[in-house]
């Protein structure tokens, strides 16, 4: 537990600090000591730090002798990276820890024109890794005009790049080669693979009008792609084999205007929808590859409110429930798996407002959306460790608020990134690559997949132009090297 005194002393250390500068010239009229001015002949001595750990952005406070009382000459050096000076005052200063400064070891260096003294603690930082966002893919140019080219994620010629992105994309993570990410975007032909090991993207197929998402059989071995095409008896859904590299395509259904399609988790079914009614359809894949079944062998379990309706389908993990993502009004319906009859039951709101957007964080119906567009589950251990019966969270994007947002099981929905950096303007969107909540921005992010192996969160970046990342902070390999000895 905290030492609420000591909290209280370092809390009031800090503003004290943070005032000083504006208030020097009223301390020093009122006859206060503001600090001794620094003294080149004596040495800079590093005696303790608060707190003894955290991450990038950490408010740190350095205490020692001789820092005299100008933040100009003064630099703080944390693992090797230099921090943000904000203020000193003679035996103490205020600082905030850079990014990646994994080493921990503390330099303080007073002084300039030659007279510099530096000083290091005894003890070292303990830096602790946090999750950051960052850009792995893509570039945009002035003019936002770049092709969609296949090519290396980074490249000293800019011709080597991959490049495009500049569509709502959904993504989704090979079942048995997790370093591959498959991609389509909507209104464009392609069926792209993002290979995480050699680092490359490739274009593996160009016969699509607007794929709109992408699952796999249980067995991995076909994928299944939506597509929303406008004629009555046009594919909803087909099927590409593995074995034939992904280039074979067979119909599985037809029906108009087909959002989204996933995969049932347990007995292997398959649900689609249709934009024209909003209607949720049940179709049997293990009938279809045991005994075949015929193009509109489909069953309708029920209707999404009035026509117009879109949204997309996504399975929680055990099977025992779907979240329906309604995405032009901006909110998310839950159905429930019921065992007995195996089919799902009527959807529920879980959280948003029927034609309510907005932006609020909340619970249930007090929440705002804007466009939420796709979600991923992920794991959390803390529900595990606690026993809970349900153990994961739900990310998703939120298109138009520019954000990835987390859903609870309890219906609660927070920011999970995003909407940072408000110091460069108020808007919420933008490109900044950092801090999950304090820097990042995306501009209408609309894929998100999730890497088990890697503990990652893939972003399609849409009018960044670019496909994003928030993972732990990286390391080099000599730290990542150290590190491992330790």
């Amino acid at each position: 537990m905290i030492n609420i005194k000591w909290g209280r002393y370092t809390l009031n250390l800090v503003l004290a600090l943070l005032l000083g500068l504006f208030y020097s010239c009223q301390v020093e009229e009122e006859g206060l000591d503001i600090g001794e001015s620094f003294d080149p002949s004596q040495p800079v001595v590093v005696s303790n730090f608060t707190p003894s750990s955290g991450g990038a952005g950490q408010r740190l406070v350095i205490y020692g002798k001789n820092f005299g009382n100008d933040p100009d000459i003064v630099s703080v050096f944390i693992g090797g990276k230099e921090a943000t000076v904000i203020n000193v005052k003679g035996d103490a200063l205020y600082c905030l820890v850079p990014r990646q400064a994994f080493g921990g070891e503390i330099e303080v260096r007073v002084g300039g024109d030659g007279r510099e003294v530096s000083g290091s603690s005894s003890k070292d930082f303990n830096y602790e890794r946090k999750m950051v966002v960052s850009t792995l893919i893509g570039y945009k140019n002035d003019r936002g005009d770049e092709p969609w080219k296949d090519g290396k994620f980074k490249a000293d010629d800019p011709s080597d790049m991959a490049s495009g992105f500049w569509r709502p994309s959904f993504l989704k993570f090979d079942p048995i080669n997790p370093k591959h990410l498959w991609a389509v975007f909507d209104f464009n032909n392609g069926l792209y693979l993002i290979d995480l090991e050699d680092s490359t993207v490739t274009k593996k197929r160009s016969d699509f009008d607007r794929p709109r998402s992408i699952d796999f059989t249980l067995d991995g071995q076909h994928m299944i792609i939506a597509e929303d095409r406008g004629g009555e008896n046009d594919r909803a859904t087909y099927r590409l084999s593995r074995d034939k590299d992904w280039q074979d395509r067979e119909v599985m259904t037809r029906y108009r205007q087909c959002n989204g399609a996933a995969v049932h988790p347990i007995n292997g079914e398959l649900y689609f929808n249709s934009y024209e009614k909003g209607q949720f359809f049940r179709f049997d894949l293990n009938k279809y590859f045991d005994e075949g079944l015929g193009v509109k062998d489909y069953e309708t379990l029920f209707v999404v409110h009035d026509p117009g309706w879109e949204y997309k389908i996504f399975m929680h993990p055990t099977g025992n429930y779907a979240y329906i993502m309604v995405i032009n009004q901006h909110y998310i319906l839950r159905v429930d798996y019921n065992w007995e009859k195996k089919q799902f039951n009527q959807p529920y709101l879980v959280c948003g407002q029927l034609r309510g957007a907005g932006y609020q964080d909340g619970v249930g119906s007090d929440v705002r959306l804007r466009n939420p567009y796709q979600g991923v589950f992920v794991k959390n251990e803390e529900y595990a460790a606690e026993g809970k019966p349900d153990e994961y969270d739900f990310y998703f994007t939120d298109q138009h608020n520019h954000c990835i947002r987390k859903l609870s099981p309890q219906g609660s929905v927070t920011t999970f990134a995003g909407r940072g950096s408000s110091s460069i303007n108020p808007d919420p969107w933008g490109y900044v690559d950092g801090d999950l909540r304090e820097e990042a921005r995306f501009d209408r992010p609309s894929g998100l997949a999730y890497s088990e192996e890697d503990k990652a969160f893939y972003i399609g970046d849409q009018m960044n132009h670019r496909i994003r990342k928030i993972a732990l902070e990286e390391m080099d390999e000599e730290e990542s090297d150290t590190e491992e000895e330790d």
